[in-house]
């Protein structure tokens, strides 16, 4: 299936020719009806030549109902442009064809309606509204005189459709969904039912949305599908779709809310743009009206350059890079500029000259944006979020950019983030020698990094050590400031005689209190038992290998024997192997070795 809009000035037939093309009437309004003037949108649906579906949303072509006009072209990939041949080029035909620039509109058709009434016109309207249209992506595509009146030319202007649906470019069915709403409205046991263009992604009865909108957000749950008149179970793009909704009444539901794939895409009220076509935005008015999907927002202008700008938004909505916004004044009938998105995160400009940097930055930055770009302006970025922003992230990636986990990281950055983390890790320990290590939460407030789940890639790639909330060389290469001639000298000790615990004289000559051994203990040095029994971290299995060698069952005594020590050290090493399931007590005399 696929969708088509009309574009054209008022009263030239639009309404009319979508009539005769499906046998539906388009105007939904009595108002229209009675005027002859079409000032909502209007929908109408049929089969093409080849047994393609299509629907085509007719806009209003009146000045008066320029918002209206764009919330209908806005989400549409294809434009029916239709210019009267007994008028020709119109004002309000301006109006659309800069529309339809500024969208980036280039597939469709164009129609010179009322051929019946000037037949000898219709060579030169057609040459008048290609030169009118060039420089937009319809100044070239099939022009098909036709009267709704007389039936002269719709089937030529059938089959001119069907071939444009044939190529038009097929958005993919496994994208996220982004529906922007044109019409709400209940029915009679149904409930609230909304519409709108499907341009990609699947919809599917059962589904979870997202809504976003003006009144409301949340989450809401697909009870049914319609398009074209009847009931679906699915739909994929390009489609009109009636989706109805479960759990949201009507009224809190309008035209310029989305439905969205949950957490799929990023809602911004602050957006760096470029003009595309239109007025020069250095010189924009401070406030202009920013219209995308079917949604119409004010939006308060930065000029940054004459190419650039920053458009602040009065609500939030779900852009990506890439997409098309038309700019109007408030109170305007006209189009001011098209402008295109360039980054849906933007800088803070909050010093003097900001503006003048950002400028420079987005006159090299592309359209589709820039991964190394986004990269290195935040030092590490999350993959998927800049897919949520609609920037492609390649593979292979670009040069000095790697992956770490879900994050892309700039390599210059992570070396900065190293080296001052070593720096940080080292002059802590100078300062505190027995501390356990630098606190985890120091070194976020210091390396103030994206995200604190980047901290461990950075403590690995500066070779250190994350352990019980704090950062440390590793133990291997960590020393113990004053205590570590003490440390030393008892570990030398114990080299030799591994089971003569020293005694509180000998720790005291070695100026190791509690605090030393504590900190030697947390780096692995030494292994303290109870009664100020002091070790080294051998000292168990040594020990093993010993009562290995003595009859099994054995006694405390054997085993003080056999290990060379003292009673005040043979319980508590005999207690520790209990505890690590190395020995069991037989009885209250006796223990052995479990196998």
């Amino acid at each position: 299936m696929q969708v088509i809009a009309t574009a054209g000035h008022v009263d030239h037939g639009k309404s009319t020719l979508i009539r005769a093309l499906t046998g539906i009437e388009p105007d939904r309004w009595a108002e229209e009806k009675r005027r002859g003037l079409t000032i909502d949108l209007g929908f109408a649906w049929t089969a093409l030549p080849s047994g393609r579906g299509v629907s085509f949303v007719d806009v209003p072509g009146h000045e008066r109902f320029l918002g209206n006009m764009l919330a209908g072209l806005g989400p549409a990939p294809i434009v029916c442009f239709v210019v009267a041949a007994d008028e020709g080029w119109q004002a309000q035909s301006d109006d659309h064809r800069d529309a339809i620039a500024a969208l980036g509109i280039d597939q469709g058709v164009i129609a010179i309606t009322r051929a019946d009434l000037a037949p000898e016109r219709v060579d030169q309207v057609i040459s008048q509204v290609r030169a009118e249209l060039a420089g937009t992506g319809l100044a070239d595509v099939p022009a098909v005189p036709v009267s709704a009146v007389t039936g002269e030319g719709l089937d030529e202007l059938r089959s001119a459709l069907d071939e444009a649906v044939a190529a038009a470019r097929q958005p993919s069915a496994t994208d996220r969904v982004r529906l922007w709403v044109d019409r709400s409205f209940t029915i009679s046991g149904a409930g609230t039912v909304v519409t709108g263009t499907l341009a990609a992604g699947t919809l599917t009865v059962g589904d979870r949305l997202q809504l976003h909108g003006a009144e409301r957000s949340g989450g809401m749950a697909v009870r049914g599908l319609q398009s074209r008149g009847g009931p679906v179970d699915q739909l994929g793009p390009v489609s009109r779709a009636a989706v109805n909704l479960r759990g949201i009444d009507q009224e809190q539901i309008s035209r310029g809310d989305v439905l969205l794939t949950p957490d799929a895409w990023e809602l911004t009220d602050q957006l760096d743009v470029r003009g595309l076509t239109g007025n020069a935005l250095g010189d924009a008015p401070e406030e202009l009206t920013a219209h995308v999907g079917t949604a119409a927002v004010t939006a308060r202008v930065r000029p940054l350059g004459a190419e650039h700008a920053r458009l602040t938004l009065d609500r939030a909505l779900p852009l990506a890079v890439g997409d098309r916004l038309v700019l109007r004044g408030s109170g305007s009938r006209a189009v001011y500029a098209g402008v295109q998105v360039l980054d849906v995160d933007p800088p803070a400009l909050d010093r003097r000259g900001d503006g003048a940097r950002r400028a420079d930055a987005l006159a090299q930055l592309p359209l589709s944006g820039d991964v190394a770009v986004e990269v290195r302006r935040r030092g590490a970025i999350r993959a998927q979020l800049l897919e949520r922003r609609g920037i492609e992230v390649p593979d292979p990636l670009p040069t000095g950019i790697q992956p770490v986990g879900q994050w892309l990281v700039d390599a210059e950055a992570l070396a900065g983030w190293t080296e001052q983390l070593r720096e940080a890790v080292a002059a802590h320990a100078r300062a505190n020698p027995l501390a356990a290590g630098l606190p985890a939460k120091s070194a976020l407030d210091s390396l103030r990094l994206p995200d604190e789940s980047l901290l461990d890639p950075v403590v690995r790639a500066a070779d250190l050590e994350h352990a019980d909330g704090r950062l440390r060389v590793p133990r291997s290469t960590q020393g113990l400031g004053a205590a570590e001639a003490g440390v030393v000298a008892l570990e030398q000790r114990l080299g030799e005689k591994p089971f003569q615990a020293p005694e509180a004289e000998d720790l005291a000559a070695w100026h190791l209190g509690p605090k030393e051994l504590a900190a030697a203990e947390r780096l692995g040095r030494i292994l303290r038992l109870p009664d100020s029994v002091v070790l080294l971290p051998t000292a168990p299995a040594l020990a093993m290998r010993e009562l290995a060698g003595l009859p099994q069952p054995f006694t405390t005594s054997q085993a003080r024997q056999a290990l060379e020590t003292t009673r005040r050290v043979a319980i508590p090493l005999l207690e520790h192997l209990d505890s690590r399931g190395w020995t069991r007590r037989v009885d209250a005399g006796h223990r052995k070795i479990v196998r």
